[in-house]
């Protein structure tokens, strides 16, 4: 079971690099993901790149590389790593947005820790900067620069970071905060609150990935207030949290039969199922096996990707031997061309007929999805 999990995100990780990978404009030692398949011009020339789709990006071949190192592949990091540098003109906090430049430091904070280096300059400039955008009246991170709308998308993740890092009181107070005003009446997580003329307005939308960052984030926290003798009580807040959210997924997005069931749609929506599984399988991983509470939470977890992984792979389709992967999970993958039968018209055709299996993001999630299953399967005793 354990092989065939990790062949199968070998494919997904192939398929990806196969069709998306290659250099930035030609400079030797770059590596980006073209955002499409089949690309139109401007998206091999980088034009259209979405600096956080290529975050998820490298947050996957670190995936692969953790679970087989090989040369290759951690060159592969580190070229991208420097193609994204590079496509963002030599700087990684070139970017207004608060989101995508936490999604950056959470990968290339595991990149450094898979290359077993010291953090780099680059990756202390970068968390600096984000640092520096905490909104001084509420003490939580906005959306972009000069936005009043505080979110879950860009908040989840800088509780993630902030814990890694040992801020774990900003940590805690930003989970503090979503859990006191963004929990609706299903326990699940809702979008954000933007601050108008009339008041706070809650954002409503449960998105999964929204789910995904405040169980990673709870679980962080949690794992290191159990490490201190004297915030050991306060872990079990923390851990309490995230099982309310999990027990939330399970019965809110998901089928009867575990598979996560939540229209995501193309484009950005196409990260958001992937990003949920990546904290699940952290979640059936790395929770404390210590109590009847943490046990079924971790099962739950575990069912939720292995049951979805299980659909999305019966659901693909297959092209010169490589997956492509659906955006519905529990749907047939759709072709994002008329594969074989076109020649010049290419670009036009694709233009004309949307097809959400043609972005990066939807294929990323799917080998997201795969590398949490084989990473669930690899932990098995």
């Amino acid at each position: 079971m354990n092989e065939m999990w990790l062949h199968r995100a070998d494919l997904a990780e192939s398929a990806i690099n196969e069709r998306h990978a290659q250099a930035v404009w030609s400079i030797p030692r770059t590596n980006l993901a073209v955002a499409a398949w089949p690309p139109h011009t401007k998206e091999k020339l980088f034009y259209r790149w979405h600096y956080w789709w290529q975050a998820h990006y490298l947050d996957c071949l670190i995936d692969a590389a953790t679970r087989r190192p090989t040369r290759s592949r951690k060159q592969r990091i580190k070229e991208t790593i420097r193609g994204i540098k590079v496509r963002n003109f030599g700087s990684f906090t070139r970017n207004n947005y608060y989101d995508d430049k936490l999604w950056l430091a959470l990968a290339l904070g595991r990149a450094h820790n898979l290359f077993g280096l010291r953090r780099p300059k680059y990756l202390k400039v970068l968390e600096n900067n984000i640092l520096a955008g905490v909104d001084p009246v509420t003490s939580v991170f906005p959306w972009r620069v000069g936005e009043t709308f505080f979110n879950v998308p860009t908040n989840g993740p800088a509780a993630i970071m902030l814990a890694r890092r040992g801020n774990l009181g900003q940590a805690r107070f930003i989970i503090d905060w979503i859990f006191d005003n963004l929990i609706d009446d299903n326990g699940l997580v809702m979008d954000g609150i933007r601050m108008s003329m009339n008041g706070p307005e809650i954002v409503k939308p449960t998105h999964p990935y929204c789910q995904g960052v405040v169980i990673g984030a709870c679980l962080e926290l949690a794992l290191r207030l159990k490490n201190r003798p004297d915030a050991r009580e306060d872990a079990v807040i923390y851990l309490a949290h995230l099982r309310a959210v999990v027990h939330a997924v399970e019965k809110e997005m998901a089928t009867p039969q575990g598979v996560i069931d939540w229209k995501t749609g193309d484009g950005d929506g196409g990260l958001f199922k992937g990003i949920l599984v990546r904290y699940l399988a952290e979640v059936a991983v790395r929770l404390p096996d210590d109590n009847e509470a943490n046990s079924a939470t971790k099962k739950i977890a575990k069912r939720l990707v292995m049951a979805s992984a299980e659909s999305l792979w019966n659901h693909r389709l297959e092209v010169d031997g490589l997956p492509v992967f659906a955006t519905d999970w529990l749907a047939d993958a759709k072709l994002p061309h008329n594969y074989g039968l076109t020649t010049n018209s290419l670009s036009d055709f694709v233009r004309i007929v949307r097809i959400d299996e043609r972005d990066l993001s939807v294929q990323l999630s799917g080998w997201m999805l795969l590398e949490a299953a084989a990473r669930i399967a690899a932990n098995e005793k």
